[in-house]
């Protein structure tokens, strides 16, 4: 995944609470096995019944920061919901509550969720309601968010931040240790089971 280090962007107020996956992504769209192509399905339900639907209003399209309400994520847990959210062009989700599963869920892509208090979360949506070309910065290094008038450290796992800011997935975690896998496999006897490489029809 790409590193995740500080971000400047527009921001567009969700204002919602407990938005779930299904209404992040429907089911319909969830057949694909890649995790591009999810973007315009984004929201897709209310998109489709309302059209004056927040994300579509052209003041709002090149935002790359959603701001939403608390329990933003709930559920079921499919990878999908920051996959569209990601490829819909966004960076940062920041709510005053994320659920857990999809919470971890966007860590593993690059997608950076943040929690802020609502008080604050609510601050930064009057600042995008007031002003849609207002920016936002969000520095994962120093673990803060800064706007106009506005500037407020948001906690993050140390061992998620490293991550984020050295691009490592659960692959790029395995593949550190390269040389270690490499030395074990060649030590390993001729008569243990191997999986052919390349697999069979790869």
């Amino acid at each position: 995944m790409d590193a995740f280090q500080r971000h400047r962007g527009r921001m567009v107020p969700l204002d919602r609470a407990n938005v779930d996956t299904d209404q992040i992504i429907p089911k319909q769209f969830l057949k694909r096995i890649e995790r591009s192509g999810f973007g315009p399905f984004l929201f897709y339900d209310w998109r489709r019944n309302d059209p004056d639907f927040i994300l579509d209003q052209p003041q709002y399209r090149e935002a790359s920061v959603l701001l939403a309400g608390p329990n933003f994520g709930c559920g079921s847990s499919r990878e999908h919901a920051p996959w569209s959210i990601q490829d819909a062009g966004f960076r940062v989700v920041i709510a005053p509550s994320l659920a857990d599963i999809f919470r971890n869920n966007c860590l593993k892509v690059g997608l950076l969720p943040v929690e802020l208090p609502e008080a604050s979360v609510r601050r930064l949506m009057e600042v995008a309601r007031e002003d849609p070309a207002a920016e936002v910065t969000v520095d994962l290094q120093s673990q803060t968010v800064q706007a106009v008038g506005y500037d407020e450290r948001f906690e993050i796992d140390p061992f998620a931040k490293e991550c984020l800011l050295n691009g490592w997935d659960d692959v790029g975690l395995t593949l550190r240790h390269d040389d270690a896998i490499a030395a074990y496999e060649s030590q390993r006897g001729d008569w243990l089971p191997r999986v052919p490489s390349p697999l069979p029809g790869g």
